[in-house]
């Protein structure tokens, strides 16, 4: 009786404390400048990028969201968030639902159960490309206290951007012979860049390189959407700065001039904090930093996005970290940082393996029960530039995943799995021999609460001499990033590389050419999850797979998220019966 009672008060206590967040969001096209030139954006109420959610460990989400797109389907994957309980408010169209039509609305609910730097984007289609993101912000729950102590913060939502539509992109891809959609023209910070200008241009190397012409100053009139927005701080003070990735394509660095970066966090996990000059940050990944403002007070200082992992042919995107002790209108008086050099590979895993979570965090399990080999190509299909995995390129389903397997419908997807590994005489270190892969839509099933290592393996493209980066992330989990490394895995002899001491949790991590990733994760979350490059072209051309676990744990699904396909057949008999 005393500890039912104790249960009892627990739960009510935690039921006062924890609040529900309720959103009523309108998708539609609007006409923006987001880098100072006219084009369409993907707005979220008249917002590009959508409204930030700020919550607290513990609070329930509620978005109500309405599809007011004239022709295209809809959905938002809550990216980092590993919706508990809750997989069919995942977002992901074909894989936990069904898009939202045009017209219709439907509604996410999920609990956001653990502070972190997140973010929110479309995840039908390339609409991520297209603007459709926002932030999603959880502190720590009422009455905690992050381990963490600064006296102010800022949130920068990285993207890049592009000209040419959407739509458009797609045709391209899909094309024979490919019509590669080519580099952004620009890199935005919260929505914010500039094509035709540069706010360096009294420096004349800040744009040599990227342009044939020099770029004119910028000039901005008062509520130009494309004014890039400053950091104003106060000098001795520490800052908080959030940084997030939505990019399409690129890899980004970040650098803050003349001042240290103390990284404290990495996809809504604390991690041992490190000092650096700047960060690599890959699409899809998150990372706080600390920043203290011990510079001369007088100056301010340019806060520089440049692209790694491929040739830049898109200038860095800059801002001002203005000290309040400064005039606003004075610019630095030096040229903003150089990015590292694009193709430094060494230089990025050097920072990679500089990433250990916190003291206190939860260990890997010793051992794995189930492993995945990952053989990542880009292979042909009938004339058509595809990724695949293990030879397979996927095809998500006209029914959703979770629908087919909760309801054990026969049909909607094949039923044999993928590959678990590739043959042991494939040559990474050159282009394909047999140039042809196939389309597939098969699923990996695990049984409840058993531990899966994946192991990620690069290779290299169909032309000679190119082996991309690609940033893997899954959905519905966080994992352990046992390690990297060179060349082929060879199993039974590169676990002994392994960090099984303090691996860092994330929900994303990259793939370094000619090389392999390792990570961990365990299968206690019943649903059925992506997993994929993060890069928008890549995972369009196939490149990733999906994952069932706990299946016979699945909890009620709302109807709305499965009405196409089979299992819109299945419900009407079943609610007519």
């Amino acid at each position: 009786m005393g500890v039912w009672w104790i249960v009892v008060v627990a739960i009510l206590a935690h039921t006062a404390s924890a609040a529900v967040r309720e959103y009523h969001w309108e998708v539609e096209y609007k006409f923006g400048f987001p880098d100072c030139k006219e084009g369409m954006v993907m707005a979220v109420n008249g917002q590009f990028p959508g409204p930030t959610i700020h919550a607290l460990a513990g609070d329930t989400i509620v978005v109500h969201l309405t599809n007011k797109l004239a022709t295209e389907g809809l959905v938002i994957h809550w990216h980092g968030i590993r919706q508990l309980g809750s997989p069919w408010a995942d977002g992901a169209a074909g894989i936990t639902q069904c898009a939202i039509t045009p017209g219709d609305t439907f509604t996410y609910k999920f609990t956001v159960d653990k502070p972190g730097t997140h973010f929110y984007h479309g995840h039908y289609g390339m609409q991520r490309s297209a603007g459709l993101y926002g932030s999603l912000i959880i502190d720590a729950a009422k009455g905690k206290r992050e381990p963490l102590r600064y006296d102010g913060e800022f949130n920068l939502l990285l993207s890049d951007w592009w000209h040419e539509s959407i739509l458009s992109q797609e045709l391209g891809l899909s094309s024979k012979p490919m019509r590669w959609i080519g580099e952004a023209q620009s890199i935005l910070i919260n929505g914010r860049g500039q094509f035709n200008c540069s706010l360096a241009a009294q420096f004349s190397n800040a744009t040599a390189q990227f342009s044939n012409t020099s770029l004119p100053m910028c000039k901005f009139r008062k509520g130009d959407q494309c004014a890039p927005q400053r950091l104003h701080v106060e000098p001795n003070k520490t800052y908080r700065i959030r940084l997030a990735s939505t990019t399409g394509l690129a890899s980004l660095n970040f650098a803050v001039q003349g001042h240290k970066l103390v990284v404290v966090e990495a996809d809504g996990n604390y991690i041992t904090p490190f000092t650096t000059t700047d960060i690599d940050i890959y699409s899809g990944e998150s990372y706080s930093v600390l920043l203290t403002t011990d510079q001369n007070p007088s100056q301010n200082y340019w806060i520089s996005i440049g692209v790694r992992g491929r040739k830049p042919k898109t200038p860095p995107a800059l801002t001002v970290l203005h000290y309040l002790t400064a005039p606003s209108s004075q610019p630095p008086s030096s040229p903003p940082p150089e990015t590292p050099r694009w193709n430094d590979f060494e230089r990025s895993k050097n920072f990679s393996k500089k990433i250990f979570s916190a003291m206190g965090s939860p260990p890997p399990p010793r051992k794995f029960k189930k492993r995945l080999i990952l053989l990542n190509t880009q292979n042909m299909i009938d004339g058509a530039t595809k990724w695949a995995l293990n030879n397979v390129s996927l095809v998500v389903p006209s029914t959703p995943y979770l629908g087919a397997v909760k309801y054990k419908l026969k049909k909607g997807f094949e039923r044999k799995s993928p590959p678990v590994s590739f043959p042991v005489d494939y040559d990474i270190m050159n282009p394909p021999r047999n140039r042809n892969t196939t389309r597939g839509n098969g699923i990996y099933v695990f049984p409840f609460n058993v531990t899966v290592d994946v192991i990620l393996q690069n290779a290299n493209g169909l032309d000679a001499n190119a082996s991309e980066i690609h940033p893997w992330h899954l959905h519905g989990h966080d994992f352990w990033v046992l390690g990297y490394g060179e060349g082929k895995f060879r199993a039974g002899v590169d676990e002994k590389t392994y960090n099984l001491k303090n691996p860092p949790l994330r929900n994303t991590v990259a793939l370094y050419p000619y090389g392999w990733t390792a990570l961990r994760f365990v299968t206690d979350n019943p649903g059925v999850w992506f997993f994929h490059c993060h890069i928008e072209p890549h995972l369009h051309m196939g490149m990733g797979v999906v994952f069932a676990e706990g299946v016979n744990r699945i909890g009620k699904i709302p109807d709305e998220a499965l009405g196409c396909g089979l299992t819109k057949h299945f419900l009407m008999n079943r609610n007519n019966s």
